[in-house]
């Protein structure tokens, strides 16, 4: 098997996570489109604790992350995520058989506690190659991306024939899906990645929460992640004052999406093949900040609605693809696992502060609020965002090594990062491995291998 392209292990491993994965975001967004127009039947339902039903999902999983990503080290990767994919399937059972808001509230924060994000991140890093690693990854997130998709077009169509309670049962019922694909698909694990390519430590985090490019990325997703989630608490209602009935809704969400996708792709051309990640990535925020703007006078318009939401999603699309390859660009070569923990649960933190801030203001104002403070937020990235440096593009390899002294260990690494092409190396004598950060257009893997020992 060429080693330029998967083996049927990581095809198998990509396929089977990423349906997982995926399984578990449309519980995440199935249910931001409906919840404010369908949770009106339930009792003692307010703006605020509808935005706060919606986001306690986002705050459970910012908080359980990186412990889930420990327990995945202790006692095994598929032990913690079945665990968290049953803890997912009650608490949507609970969701389903409310009948007060904050049933439905506890139900979805029982949800989010099944924070099995990193272990299967891990699991799928335990399962792949080096250099195939980046592939199964780039699997996970398109099927993350068209779960998103697929969840505004499910959402309102389920809620308009079984209410919210058949969301959650739908919900629960991929849950246990997920579980028998777990079991059953998902490969064992043959092999453990180096632990700087899997799961958070707190000594790793601690470091990373002080690098000034690192911040701004973990900044950056959690207020994408604000905005998406504050529009959703006042969109839907929107929509049904300007005469577009609740089970009608997915027909201006699909062609939305899809014009995003596809839209989305000369900012990739341009940032990519113009090497103008920078310029491109502040458009983006731009875009951002515009169309939520837009929603203020185009409030009273489908058309216009349309117009602005298409114009949002390409920008989040944009970002949503490009920050976590920054993020694995940008951290140091032995805490890329750290690095997307803090990542991963700056991202659902972002979803419960949406949620609250949506809620509060949908009660108490009127939806253009809404829509200016989630513009306002994006200024307030923007600014932050302005002075981020990009950095060359690389990936990073790890190598089985010996080196039983601190002192031998120095030596290696400097020798090592001397070589062309070598951006960063870090020989770590505890876990028998050195990790090289390199530019592959000038690196040449036989001179690491001769300066290794290794054939």
């Amino acid at each position: 098997m060429s080693k330029q392209s998967l083996n049927s292990l990581e095809k198998r491993a990509a396929i089977s996570l990423a349906s997982v994965f995926a399984f578990r975001m449309l519980g995440l967004f199935m249910l931001m489109p409906v919840l404010a127009i369908y949770g009106q039947s339930l009792t003692d339902v307010s703006p605020l604790w509808i935005g706060l039903a919606i986001g306690a999902y986002g705050l459970t999983q910012a908080l359980l992350q990186i412990p889930m990503g420990w327990l995945s080290d202790k006692f095994g990767r598929k032990p913690i995520i079945v665990a968290g994919l049953i803890m997912f399937a009650v608490g949507s059972v609970i969701a389903a058989l409310a009948e007060s808001i904050y049933w439905v509230t506890a139900g979805r924060a029982l949800q989010g506690m099944g924070a099995i994000a990193s272990a299967l991140l891990a699991l799928a890093s335990d399962l792949s190659r080096d250099e195939q690693r980046p592939k199964v990854m780039a699997v996970i997130g398109m099927c993350i991306g068209l779960s998103f998709a697929v969840a505004m077009l499910l959402g309102p169509m389920v809620a308009a024939v079984f209410g919210i309670a058949g969301i959650f049962w739908l919900t629960a019922a991929l849950a246990i899906l997920g579980i028998g694909i777990v079991m059953f698909i998902v490969p064992s694990a043959v092999n453990r990645a180096p632990k700087g390519d899997t799961v958070a430590s707190m000594a790793d985090i601690r470091k990373l929460v002080r690098h000034p490019q690192l911040v701004r990325l973990d900044l950056g997703v959690l207020l994408l992640h604000l905005t998406l989630t504050t529009l959703f608490v006042a969109l839907p209602g929107q929509l049904i004052a300007d005469g577009l009935a609740a089970q009608d809704h997915w027909q201006l969400y699909i062609p939305v999406l899809l014009l995003a996708f596809v839209l989305m792709a000369p900012l990739m051309i341009v940032a990519i093949r113009k090497q103008k990640e920078k310029q491109v990535f502040l458009a983006s925020i731009a875009l951002l900040v515009l169309s939520t703007l837009a929603l203020i006078p185009a409030a009273n318009s489908l058309v216009g609605i349309a117009v602005a939401m298409t114009v949002y999603f390409i920008a989040f699309n944009f970002l949503e693809a490009t920050m976590p390859a920054l993020v694995s660009r940008i951290a140091p070569a032995t805490q890329k696992g750290s690095a997307m923990g803090v990542f991963s649960s700056s991202q659902f933190f972002g979803a419960f502060a949406g949620g609250v801030m949506g809620g509060y203001l949908a009660q108490h104002f009127n939806p253009q609020t809404v829509f200016a403070a989630a513009a306002a937020i994006g200024v307030i990235w923007l600014f932050i965002a302005w002075r981020m440096q990009i950095p060359v593009r690389s990936k990073t390899l790890s190598f089985v090594t010996e080196v039983d002294e601190p002192e031998k260990a120095d030596e290696l690494a400097d020798q090592l990062v001397a070589l062309p092409g070598v951006i960063e190396a870090t020989v770590v004598s505890e876990e028998n491995r050195t990790y090289l950060k390199v530019n592959d257009k000038e690196f040449d893997l036989n001179q690491a291998k001769q300066a290794l020992g290794l054939r």
